[in-house]
């Protein structure tokens, strides 16, 4: 008999949850890679990070800002958790009759000095919920510019994301003017291009798993 205090979880809080716990310990491992759009150079990981902006934003418009901030809060588990077991898989004996490249190439790809992972859980934390908290201050609009607001939102974190990311790992070690801005400019034309559309998609879905209507003109 279930019990009379359980409480029924939404289709799409449920369904984002999951895609969003997966996500935040990806960033962090796609980030071994840099990749070149065209003259912009940003490091993989921004795409499921940006993945992670437009869930968050799509959350805080269907279930309220405090459960996308939960959400966030949450998402700290996963992204520890996968770097305390990179970690441990790192001190374990390697089996001499592994691919010889795989061998030489885990560790640096796996492996991030301590500043780095310091500087992705503080980026992650602070740009994630300062997401969460510009698209909900831009609500008085009763829904209407979905994808601007997420924009926005995306872009302005983003910024935040990198002073934090790249200062912290790098300050001191090597040159960051020019990385950090080359990175800014990149992650909001990234930002324009894939998080309106994102936004809007995890907002359609949620809505329809919910059962539940858009608003007049909240896509205008």
């Amino acid at each position: 008999m279930e019990s009379s205090t359980s409480r029924a979880v939404a289709p799409s809080l449920l369904l984002f949850a999951i895609l969003y716990g997966g996500m935040v310990p990806l960033g962090g491992f796609l980030g071994a890679k840099q990749v070149a759009l065209g003259p912009l150079a940003v490091e993989a990981g921004i795409f499921p990070f940006l993945t992670l902006i437009a869930i968050s934003s799509g959350i805080a418009e269907l279930h309220g800002r405090a459960v996308a901030d939960r959400l966030v809060r949450l998402g700290f588990i996963p992204l520890v958790v996968a770097i305390l077991l990179a970690l441990f898989v790192l001190q374990l004996p390697t089996d001499e009759g592994m691919y010889e490249p795989a061998k030489e190439a885990f560790p640096i790809i796996v492996g991030q000095s301590w500043r780095m992972m310091a500087a992705g859980i503080v980026a992650y934390g602070v740009s994630v919920s300062l997401n969460v908290w510009i698209f909900a201050r831009m609500t008085a609009n009763n829904g209407r510019l979905l994808p601007l607001r997420g924009f926005v939102a995306a872009a302005l974190s983003q910024i935040v994301d990198t002073l934090l990311f790249i200062t912290i790992s790098f300050y001191g070690v090597r040159p960051i003017a020019d990385l950090m801005l080359g990175q800014m400019i990149a992650k909001v034309v990234l930002s324009a291009v894939m998080v309106p559309l994102l936004v809007t998609a995890v907002v359609a879905i949620g809505r329809r798993l919910d059962g539940t209507a858009a608003p007049e003109g909240a896509l205008a």
